[in-house]
């Protein structure tokens, strides 16, 4: 795999406006894993997260079409760099992202998933040359730190198959952003979010007929159904428009430490909303994540 040219390079990390996109994904992403859970309890996984694709898909070709964003895709390679990306942005986050909640405890879950920055940093460097400056290194200790507080107490009697798959979005959606920025697709961010959430609604689709043998909502109440419609329309169609919007604009390591907190956020609506209670541990883990995504959000990098 070689480096392409990257005469365009993303902003320093000083973009405010990025950044502010950056709080309110945060926002987003940490509101629907609860929410995501809800749904959960009474619609099976492939269902949800069709339904919920097929949403998110519809909301951003509105956007694009409204904004009239261009949906073009340049070339025949491209569209190959679209599909891998979905695979492991979309689908690969979709899949393990809802297996994890059905396996472990929607807090653990939105934290473990997190592991992303730690993947991004290490794939960034090696595949574009995105060396860590002191802030972002400083933030990715406080990162790692964090996460080994809230992983360690779970680990006593093996590690749980929902950590595992909770480790696993981290890593897919780590590898899929830096695929993405990789290959340097000559499109419109919006229009790429687009076709991502399209092809992956294909695939979780065919997932749902061979696993699920058709769609089944017709049990779930309404908790239930405006769960999977928020998932759709928030947590699917207007968070990956932001993310792809964010990516472009800045480097790989600032997006994804600044995403951190959305676990946060995620692990106080599980509070409220599903009444999940946090242990001192946890409290302690959280707040070296939340320290974290301040170091990203709040201070402008500075070269090492």
């Amino acid at each position: 795999m070689s480096i392409p040219d990257r005469a365009h390079k993303p902003a320093d990390g000083g973009d405010v406006g990025a950044k502010l996109m950056l709080v309110l994904l945060c926002f987003v992403w940490g509101v629907t894993w609860p929410v995501m859970r809800i749904a959960l309890y009474e619609i099976p996984p492939f269902s949800m997260r069709a339904s919920s694709a097929a949403l998110g898909a519809l909301t951003l070709y509105l956007v694009c079409r409204i904004k009239r964003r261009s949906l073009r895709i340049p070339n025949a390679t491209a569209w190959v760099h679209v599909v891998v990306a979905s695979l492991l942005n979309v689908v690969a986050f979709s899949v393990f992202g809802a297996f994890a909640q059905l396996s472990a405890a929607t807090s653990r879950v939105a934290i473990l998933a997190y592991t992303i920055p730690i993947w991004s940093v290490l794939l960034a460097w090696v595949f574009l040359g995105e060396r860590p400056n002191r802030i972002q290194a400083a933030a990715l200790g406080l990162c790692a730190a964090g996460l080994a507080i809230l992983i360690y107490p779970l680990t006593a009697h093996g590690i749980p198959l929902g950590i595992l798959l909770a480790l696993a979005v981290g890593v897919s959606w780590a590898a899929g952003t830096v695929y993405l920025k990789w290959a340097r697709i000559d499109a419109d961010p919006l229009g790429l979010a687009s076709w991502q959430l399209t092809i992956a609604c294909v695939v979780l689709v065919l997932c749902l007929l061979i696993f699920e043998h058709g769609l089944h909502l017709s049990a779930a109440h309404t908790g239930a159904l405006l769960g999977t419609v928020w998932t759709g329309i928030f947590g699917n169609g207007v968070a990956y428009g932001l993310w792809f919007t964010i990516v472009r604009r800045l480097p790989t390591t600032t997006a994804s430490l600044g995403v951190l907190g959305s676990p946060v956020i995620g692990v106080i609506a599980s509070v409220l909303m599903l009444g999940e209670r946090p242990t001192d541990t946890d409290i302690v883990g959280f707040a070296l994540i939340l320290a974290a995504s301040a170091c990203v959000l709040l201070t402008r990098p500075t070269p090492m």
